[in-house]
């Protein structure tokens, strides 16, 4: 396995460095210390085309001036908490909001905004980048000092694999994410409606304003919910459900089912031939289709287009800490959070 490195400039007084990891197939991985945040994911269709299959940002100071959540680590808390505030151990806590009155992945200086450190690990079969980082005790609200490490390492067997752990000195919260964007084209001007997704699950969380979940976990079986079967994603697009068209596609959790030896997800381009299979031991993936396009920025020169890329985000329910059944995020000393999610990236002729 090949290991690279580049400075790419500096944020918060410290340096940013990005590393590049290559495998024998051809596919490499580019990540940097700003936000542990994945930038370039370069794989080959079936015709042997090499391109970026991720959305990324165009330089650092892109991503320190618009903070897009491309590819980045998202925490302590993903998603929104409502109105910034929950109960622990008896204890009100109250978050600085970043999304009108609710808290969105972390809040203003959430993880995807810290240069982590980073050491690397490799052999011949695969090569990590191990990123530490430590949030201090009230950062964003949040209460204890934690420890976090987020491991990517990418294998010979065309794996990309996240690893999480975390400890605390005191009791807090900790639903982490990745929000890398898929687009298998590599074309960031073509949408991802026609690319097909296979998906382990029969219940989604419903959302209510805010795109806060309710509470009420729903039935995928008769909605543009069910991809079991698997289907276009154009169907979360243009049927017509009041959940899909309260956020023009997906934006939503869903349960996930965990079929002993099958992947929990699968994505894939029919045209580029290229596929990732999603495997997670988290309760929940929420899926974003990038609903909106934006014009305050531009990747290679052109504005982004709606539905230019699907996140797989693997995590705990969102705002589990304030819905009954949502699971369990709290955190507390003695204790270590562990999660790993693997991306297996294949070609079809």
């Amino acid at each position: 396995m090949k290991v690279s490195e580049t400075i790419l400039g500096q944020a918060h007084g410290k340096d940013v460095v990005a590393y590049t990891l290559t495998n024998p197939n051809g596919i490499s991985l580019t990540a940097m210390t700003y936000g542990a945040t994945i930038t370039e994911l370069i794989m080959p269709d079936k015709n042997g085309k090499s391109e970026n299959v991720i959305l990324a940002m165009d330089s650092l100071d892109d991503y320190v001036t618009h903070r897009p959540y491309y590819g980045a680590t998202i925490g302590r808390i993903a998603g929104r908490i409502a109105k910034g505030s929950f109960d622990l151990d008896g204890k009100r806590h109250q978050l600085i909001v970043n999304e009108e009155e609710n808290q969105l992945h972390g809040g203003p200086a959430g993880l995807d905004t810290h240069v982590w450190d980073a050491e690397i690990e490799a052999s011949a079969d695969e090569a990590s980048i191990h990123f530490t980082t430590t949030d201090a005790d009230g950062a964003n609200g949040y209460p204890g000092t934690l420890s976090v490490t987020v491991s990517y390492t990418l294998t010979a067997e065309n794996e990309w694999k996240i690893d999480y752990r975390a400890t605390t000195d005191q009791p807090t919260l900790f639903n982490p994410t990745n929000h890398v964007y898929f687009n298998l084209s590599g074309d960031i001007n073509k949408p991802i409606l026609q690319h097909e997704l296979q998906l382990n699950s029969a219940v989604f969380a419903e959302l209510g304003d805010g795109n806060l979940p309710t509470g009420a976990l729903l039935p995928a079986e008769g909605t543009p919910f069910d991809f079991r079967d698997g289907g276009k994603l154009a169907i979360a697009a243009e049927q017509s459900h009041p959940q899909t068209q309260k956020v023009a596609g997906f934006d939503h959790p869903f349960l996930l089912q965990h079929d002993t030896g099958k992947p929990d997800a699968v994505l894939s381009d029919a045209e580029s031939g290229r596929s990732v299979k999603m495997y997670t031991d988290q309760d929940c993936v929420v899926i974003f289709m990038h609903n909106g396009a934006i014009d305050k920025y531009t990747i290679a020169g052109s504005p982004v287009i709606q539905y230019a890329g699907i996140t797989l985000e693997t995590q705990a329910l969102p705002d589990a800490i304030n819905q009954e059944g949502f699971g369990d995020i709290v955190l507390r000393p003695g204790e270590v959070y562990s999660a790993e999610t693997i991306y297996k990236f294949e070609v079809q002729a």
